[in-house]
Order: structure tokens, then C-alpha cells, then sequence
């Protein structure tokens, strides 16, 4: 970690890219949303190939009189569309079922192509089999067959491995040469010399095989392409978890261990880098901020285990990724929390901010979206503050350090600004947190912001001249008279009249006399009801 974090991090591989050929025989290399799309795109192939086949096989025989006696006279007609609708429907089916595996699907799906391939020239070239001396003798029934086209389709619709595709794609054109040969040698009016064969029958054919490898060929490379940009330095990009205004936050596995990941994307432009200097700039400050943030040893602080600059100037970081609820779906799921389970998250708050402030980095994004209760380890209703993003220095750390911050605004959340932060203050210091973990046990509390105005600036005016309701005013449940006025002491206007430290704040809320304690066996009792552990991750 200390070489990850010691030199400006690019987006790179740990080992040498595999070769060409390695990529190529490499089996279903798309990431696993993109494999599970293209399941779904076998199932919507079965699905539209048993409509088409039934209304360009069977519909019209349906509705016009003469093809109605034709087909009754002769049940055997609807043999090879019977069997090709009903191999349609069982491979949508099948592929449908979880308890067979993506790529067993994907095979499935091949060998409907094929199969489907074969029932499409069954049922388009029958007349080649009726008696000697009955039906047409040239070749003008053998213009391109519609399994042309439904080779096409699916060798683009659905990303498989080139080699595979050419394969099956080989065996689905094959359908109709074979289909002359079956009727060949079941008797036929049709007698074909070996040029004519090969030029209506098999060279058409091989134009569409061609056309078809390369069509997967691109589809395919595409997938491919896009699992290789989602890999972060050792990690890969699974499952995007969430989107903010920040960035987004991916579920992510690393290469080579078992550990699971968080990774939350930010580009520059959000950050207000406008031009190279503006980027340079920010990079330094993200990488200083980085380096300080995975300094940070409280085990309530989200752990940091790499952090990178992409090619695209996209930044990112490998959090550890959590088992729980950030705060504001805690309340908005579950309600407002009692008095004693505020008091045992505001104190971890604490304990993460001490750190953090001790070490001269003021937050100054502290909301209930940024503060997560989860399961660690054996332990439950445990905090961890996420998202240092927009961490700043108390104090300079080295010189010029106060040019990195770059804001021309105020930064932070309208409805969890403090007064001096709203107002763009530069020398906004730790009592800005403090304000803000009073909006998040206000929040906790009663379940409701203590300023909503209708537009943000009305949110941020309010926050610097409004005045305070209490929340006992507000909240469904009993708050006791001393933790309210610890909450309405973090909500001063001015930063004098708030705890001084997160230490202060953390002693006077262990001070509060509750009814009830939060215990450990009240905590794993709401969990095991509410968020019962996944097995799979024991």
C-alpha cells in the first residue's frame, strides 16, 4: 500500500497484457453484466424467431381457404415448424432458469442457431422433396434463404468468441446444402450439376459466413474493450452500486485476491478543472488528500486501499466495500432512530472526525449519505464516514498547499453546510464538521433536515440567519432534553458557541442520560430482522 501511495498512481496492470492470441481463445471475456445481457439477447432471439417463424410459416396457411385444405391434407407440412417453434420456446426457457450458468446458456443459444437454421430450410425448401416428376425442376426456389439473415442477426445480436461464431455459424449455413442433399436422397425433381450447387447453394453461404465472423468479431471486441476499461489498476470493475454528483460507485474484485472492493469514479470536470492547470492543480490536491485520507488508521473511517489517475483523467479510489445502510436509507427505510442508537452513531462520528481533524483535515461534506451503519466483522450497527472527497487542509502542509483547494463557492451539501461554510469562508476549520454532524443527529432524530428550502440558495440562506427548530418539536419519539441541547449547541450560527473538538462533542453525548442503553443484543436483533447476514460471505 505505502508504494501504491507514495507515487502519483496511474491506471495500469500489474502484469503484461496477455497476448493476442491469448485474448482471443480466452472464453467469454465480457464483463458479467455484459454476459448477462447477452443471455437476455438468446432468450429474445428464441422468443422473436418463434413469432416470426409462426407468422411467415403458419398465418398465412391459417387464413387463406386453399392453403387451409393443402396443410390439412398433408399434417406432415407442419412438422418442421412444430418442431423449430417449439425448440424457440424451450431454449427462451431454458435460458431463463438460474440455475444453469451463463456460459451453459450461451451454448444453449448456439445450438439454437443452429437448430433454427435447420428448421427455417426444412420448412422453406420442402417442395425440393416432393415426387419425381411433381413441382418445379430449376432453381429459381432457391433464391437466398431467409436463414441468411437470421444467421446475421444473431451473430451480432448476441457476443460470442469469433472462433465459436465462425463454428456455429458454419453449421447453421449448412442447412441448406443439406437440405438439397436430404431431398437428393429421398428422391427429388431437382437435380442440380456441380457448378450450379456450388453457386447457389454454397457460395452464398460462405459470403454470410464471412459477414457474420466479422460482425462478431466487432460486437465481441466491444465487450471485450469494455472490460478492459473498467479495470482499475489490480481491481476490475464488477456492478455499478450508485451514481452522485460526485461520481459513481462501482462494486469492484480484485485480480489476484478474494477481497471485494469499492471504487468511486470522479471526474476532474466536476471538480471545476476547466483547463491543464486547473487539472494539474486538482491531481496534486487529490493525491495529497489521498495520501492523508489512507494515513487515517480509526477503524470508523472508511478504509483506503488505492487510489489512481485513468488515462481519461478519471480519479479513483478503492475503498473497502461495506455490508449495510448509509444513514439517510437507514431513516428514510426504517424511520427515526431512537435516542440511544443516535448517541452510538454521533459517538463513532466522533471518533472517525477526531482522527481526521487531529491530522488537520476538515471534511466538510458530513451528511447522513456519507455516514454508513454496517456489519464489521462480528460487530453490527457499526460507523464508518465515507467519501473525504472534498477534505480540506486546516492547515497548510507544505508551502503553496492552500492553492489547491480551488473552490470559487461554497462546497459541501446545501441542507449540511455550516453558516461560515455557506458564506464561502476560507478559513473554514473542524467546527464545520461539528455543525454538520448536528444536521445528521437532527436527521436521525427526527427523520426531517432542519432547513429545507425550495431551491438550494434558499436551503443555504436559511442555514446561515434561520433559526432552529427544536427537534423534540418534530421528532415521533422521546429525545431527551440534554442530547437536544447538544444538537441545538452543534447548530450555533456562530462556531464559538459549538463544541470546540469532536473529542468535546463525543464526552458530553457519552454524558446523556438515556432510558435505555444501545446494546449490543438490541443492535443484532434489529439487524438479524432487518439485514440478515449473506452466508456466502461467512
Amino acid at each position: 500500500m505505502a508504494t501504491d501511495l507514495d507515487s502519483r498512481a496511474t491506471l495500469i496492470r500489474d502484469d503484461p497484457a496477455p497476448s493476442r492470441s491469448a485474448r482471443q481463445t480466452s472464453s467469454w471475456s465480457l464483463p458479467p453484466d455484459l454476459l448477462g445481457e447477452a443471455v437476455l439477447r438468446v432468450r429474445a432471439a428464441a422468443l422473436l424467431y418463434a413469432l416470426a417463424y409462426f407468422l411467415a410459416a403458419f398465418l398465412p396457411e391459417l387464413v387463406v381457404a386453399d392453403a387451409r385444405e393443402r396443410l390439412a391434407a398433408d399434417p406432415g407440412h407442419w412438422i418442421p415448424g412444430v418442431l423449430s417453434i417449439a425448440d424457440a420456446l424451450i431454449v427462451a426457457w431454458l435460458v431463463s432458469q438460474p440455475w444453469l450458468s451463463s456460459r451453459l446458456k450461451l451454448y444453449a443459444g448456439l445450438a439454437f442457431e443452429v437448430l433454427g437454421s435447420f428448421g427455417i430450410a426444412a420448412m422453406q425448401y420442402q417442395h425440393i422433396t416432393a415426387p419425381i416428376g411433381q413441382g418445379d425442376t430449376g432453381t429459381a426456389g432457391f433464391g437466398l434463404s431467409w436463414v441468411a439473415a437470421f444467421v446475421l442477426l444473431f451473430s451480432v445480436m448476441v457476443p460470442m468468441p469469433p472462433r465459436i461464431m465462425l463454428l456455429s455459424t458454419g453449421l447453421s449455413v449448412a442447412a441448406v446444402p443439406l437440405t438439397y442433399a436430404a431431398g437428393v436422397a429421398l428422391g427429388t425433381n431437382l437435380a442440380l450439376g456441380p457448378g450450379e450447387f456450388f453457386f447457389t447453394l454454397v457460395f452464398p453461404y460462405l459470403i454470410i459466413m464471412i459477414m457474420a465472423y466479422v460482425g462478431s468479431r466487432v460486437v465481441y471486441r466491444l465487450g471485450a474493450a469494455v472490460r478492459e476499461a473498467r479495470e482499475m489498476g489490480s481491481y476490475r470493475l464488477v456492478q455499478r452500486l450508485g451514481e452522485g454528483g460526485m461520481g459513481e460507485v462501482w462494486r469492484a474484485q480484485h485480480r489476484m485476491l478474494a477481497r471485494p472492493a469499492a471504487i468511486k469514479l470522479i471526474r476532474p470536470e466536476v471538480l471545476g478543472a476547466r483547463d491543464s492547470e486547473s487539472r494539474d492543480l486538482l491531481v496534486r490536491r487529490f493525491e495529497r488528500e489521498a495520501q492523508a485520507t489512507a494515513l487515517m488508521r480509526s477503524a470508523h473511517t472508511m478504509a483506503l486501499y488505492d487510489f489512481g489517475v485513468a488515462d481519461d483523467g478519471t480519479f479513483y479510489y478503492v475503498m473497502e466495500l461495506l455490508d449495510g445502510f448509509d444513514l439517510d436509507q437507514l431513516v428514510r427505510r426504517f424511520g427515526p432512530v431512537p435516542a440511544e442508537r443516535a448517541v452510538h452513531f454521533l459517538r463513532q462520528i466522533c471518533a472517525s472526525l477526531a482522527e481526521a481533524h487531529e491530522a488537520g483535515l476538515i471534511h466538510r461534506d458530513i451528511k447522513p449519505a456519507n455516514v454508513y451503519a454496517c456489519r464489521y466483522g462480528r460487530e453490527v450497527d457499526f460507523v464508518k464516514v465515507l467519501d473525504f472527497g472534498l477534505v480540506k487542509h486546516g492547515r497548510p502542509a507544505e508551502p503553496g498547499a492552500g492553492e489547491l483547494t480551488m473552490e470559487e463557492g461554497p462546497s459541501g451539501t446545501p441542507a449540511f453546510m455550516s453558516p461560515e461554510q455557506a458564506l464561502g469562508e476560507k478559513r473554514v476549520d473542524a467546527r464545520s464538521d461539528i455543525y454538520a454532524v448536528g444536521c445528521v443527529a437532527y436527521w436521525l432524530l427526527t427523520g426531517t433536515l432542519v432547513f429545507r428550502g425550495v431551491t438550494a440558495m434558499e436551503t443555504i440562506v436559511m442555514h446561515v440567519h434561520g433559526e432552529v427548530e427544536p427537534p423534540s418539536h418534530r421528532a415521533e419519539l422521546p429525545v431527551p432534553a440534554e442530547l437536544e441541547a447538544i444538537v441545538l449547541a452543534c447548530l450555533a450560527k456562530k462556531p464559538g458557541g459549538r463544541p470546540q473538538t469532536a473529542d468535546e462533542l463525543a464526552e458530553r453525548l457519552a454524558s446523556v442520560s438515556l432510558e435505555r442503553e444501545w446494546t449490543g443484543w438490541r443492535a443484532r436483533e434489529w439487524w438479524d430482522r432487518h439485514q440478515p447476514a449473506d452466508p456466502s460471505d461467512r
